[in-house]
């Protein structure tokens, strides 16, 4: 099963950390990413530029409107993403504790949908 890990950290603790702990956390998050690899379970990641490059988009009644900055004000930002494949969310949830930003901020991870036709709407 493939599950979306979110990576969420207060982009202001990114950018006040000294350019080596930045470099080595860089490191981390490569070496993560090659031994998911090896384990089979990458599919995607990257890390995210900014919150304040962000572009909103929304479309109501048929208008497009668009907002500059990210959706919500909130202290933690998107920062990045690992697309990963899981026997399940026990494994899902022990390969997203690996990822280095768990340290800083918060990590959301959930199950990606199938999406087909026929398909039924999710379970509330």
């Amino acid at each position: 099963m493939k599950y979306l890990c979110l990576i969420y950290t207060d982009e202001r603790v990114l950018q006040a950390m000294p350019e080596p702990e930045w470099r080595s956390l860089v490191e981390q998050c490569l070496r993560l990413r090659a031994t998911l690899e090896r384990d089979g379970m990458y599919l995607a990641g990257e890390a995210l530029e900014s919150a304040t490059t962000a572009t909103t988009l929304r479309v109501r009644a048929g208008k497009v409107s668009f907002t500059d900055g990210p959706f919500a004000e909130t202290k933690e930002q998107l920062a990045g993403f690992y697309l990963i494949e899981a026997e399940g969310l026990h494994e899902a949830l022990h390969a997203a504790a690996g990822i280095p930003a768990a340290r800083l901020g918060s990590i959301e991870v959930r199950p990606v949908m199938s999406l087909a036709v026929g398909s039924t709407p999710p379970a509330q």
